[in-house]
């Protein structure tokens, strides 16, 4: 029998609305295991646990009462701690920002309360939302193997997920955000089609790259925390006015007429025979389950927003950034501060070069899925790297640029991508790999997610 803080985010749900189980009992134990194990994982950054059990005994009440009850009814989620909360510290990950209280709440997490979530803390990133952890903050712990990279920046949304601490969270992906700490952690996770979702009170990395989505254990939990906080906000001008879908609605455990494209020079060029293993081992289970897969060409632009990916970033992070850098540089890690001083020197001229180049590498994405309904690749080069390996990696911008080849053409074109686990290797450490899909493509993406997750089998998290 799973154990409850391993139960998937859906079951808890259908369990907590039919009574079966209650929501300050669920949140107790969530509350006592993170009070237990996250010391040495170091996955919240703030737990609001006072809030948390008062919002469980309202939201039991309601149930009691006959109410309503919304799709997350009594469930307790995390939040990355760069989404404001309301008079809530928000340190996004800084030391210059530790004592920042935003004046109002971010729409994906008032979006979360209206549907019944229990907001159980507020989890760790690296600073800004960049690279690397600031140096007075102590990283987040992979539960698979604490040697190894947690992924980043939501580093702390991936490892409260795995390690049963939090039952889905919400990350953020400018370069491979989500798809990082999900692939490293065992998770699926979702970076949403630009625009999908709001990003109004998310404090920016860059905000013409920035996405927002869900991580959790399953597809259907990924799905259920989606069509919550997708949608159209006047706060935010780019988000977009399309219908949200029901996303889980057309999962089955067999695929409609589906159609996979590979890149096999992009998937296996500097790439890991077990990350070009895991590819084929995926696509041998999409064919069983009556996909076709066909060979396509990445248009050949990403290569250059790859390498010149700090610039558009760097430029778009200073401005978010002006009120403290560079009056407060003291404050701030090396890391970023690289990236801030990068940002300070991009001409103009370059930055409106790289949209250029983003507009042609998404129009010619946009015709590539005119024959083609999915795209896979890899999220990383290799199996979750070691601690020790990615802090050097992030001192040298080649290797940062190698590292982002498989995500950050994906945040340029705002095309949606889902994450999934496929099994663990040999050492024990999760193997993972990404589908990419069209414009608003999340409902392909579930449901090709749903019909791997149920031919690979279940994922067994780790006996911390």
């Amino acid at each position: 029998m799973t154990q409850l803080h391993y139960q998937s985010l859906s079951d808890t749900c259908r369990q907590l609305k039919s009574g079966a189980l209650s929501s300050v009992d669920v949140t107790e134990h969530l509350l006592e295991r993170i009070t237990t194990l996250d010391p040495s994982l170091k996955s919240y950054a703030l737990l609001l646990a006072d809030s948390a059990l008062s919002n469980a005994e309202r939201l039991d009440a309601e149930r009691t009462a006959g109410k309503p009850l919304g799709a997350l009814h009594g469930v307790p989620i995390a939040i990355k701690d760069l989404l404001f909360t309301e008079g809530v510290a928000t340190a996004s990950g800084t030391v210059v920002m530790a004592d920042f209280k935003p004046k109002y709440t971010a729409t994906v997490v008032r979006k979360l309360k209206d549907a019944g979530a229990v907001i159980i803390g507020k989890t760790q990133l690296t600073e800004g939302a960049f690279g690397a952890h600031h140096p007075d903050i102590e990283p987040p712990k992979n539960p698979w193997d604490v040697t190894r990279w947690t992924g980043v920046s939501s580093s702390g949304s991936g490892v409260a997920v795995a390690a049963g601490l939090a039952y889905g969270a919400l990350g953020t992906d400018t370069g491979g955000s989500i798809r990082f700490p999900s692939a490293s952690c065992g998770l699926v996770g979702i970076k949403p089609t630009y625009g999908r979702v709001s990003r109004y009170g998310a404090f920016a990395l860059a905000e013409s790259l920035d996405h927002i989505g869900p991580m959790t254990r399953t597809v259907e939990d990924a799905a259920r925390m989606l069509a919550v906080i997708a949608g159209q906000d006047a706060n935010d001008a780019t988000t977009l006015q399309a219908p949200v879908a029901n996303y889980f609605a057309s999962a089955s455990e067999r695929l409609p007429a589906t159609t996979i494209g590979v890149d096999w020079a992009y998937a296996s060029a500097g790439v890991d025979a077990d990350v070009v293993a895991t590819i084929r081992e995926a696509l041998d289970r999409f064919t069983d389950l009556g996909a076709q897969v066909v060979e396509v060409t990445l248009p050949d632009e990403y290569k250059q927003l790859v390498n010149e990916w700090g610039l558009t970033c760097g430029l778009e992070c200073a401005k978010a950034h002006a009120g403290y850098f560079p009056e407060s540089k003291d404050k701030y890690g090396p890391v970023l501060a690289n990236l801030l001083e990068l940002g300070l020197s991009v001409a103009p001229a370059k930055y409106a070069e790289l949209e250029d180049l983003r507009a042609v590498f998404r129009n010619k994405m946009d015709a590539m899925f005119a024959s083609v309904d999915l795209l896979i690749a890899p999220c990383m080069r290799s199996l979750p790297p070691s601690v020790e390996e990615m802090n050097r990696a992030v001192d040298h911008e080649d290797e940062r640029a190698e590292f982002i080849t498989f995500t950050a053409p994906f945040n340029y074109s705002g095309h949606p991508s889902i994450t999934l686990p496929s099994g663990f290797a040999d050492n024990g450490l999760p193997k993972a790999f990404q589908l990419i899909g069209q414009h608003l493509g999340e409902p392909s993406l579930v449901r090709a997610g749903f019909a791997h997750e149920q031919a690979l089998g279940t994922i067994v998290y780790p006996d911390l």
